[in-house]
């Protein structure tokens, strides 16, 4: 992940009931955890935790082609 990646927010971390959308702000290589991921929801709210608590959010859609 990246700074600027949407993503959904595990409710691992959040305490609600579903998975949230946010906009990773920061990674950081944490020598003792791994890769940490912070992201900020649309209300502003920031949430930090390893990054198996983050994943890619597929909202875009796919063009198939074919010959």
């Amino acid at each position: 992940m990246k700074i600027g990646d949407k993503v959904l927010i595990s409710p691992d971390l959040t305490r609600m009931e579903g998975w949230i959308t946010g906009t990773v702000i920061e990674v950081e290589d944490n020598p003792f955890i791994g890769i940490v991921i912070s992201a900020e929801t649309e209300d502003k709210d920031v949430f930090f935790g390893k990054e198996d608590l983050f994943k890619f959010n597929q909202t875009s859609t796919i063009k198939i082609t074919t010959k």
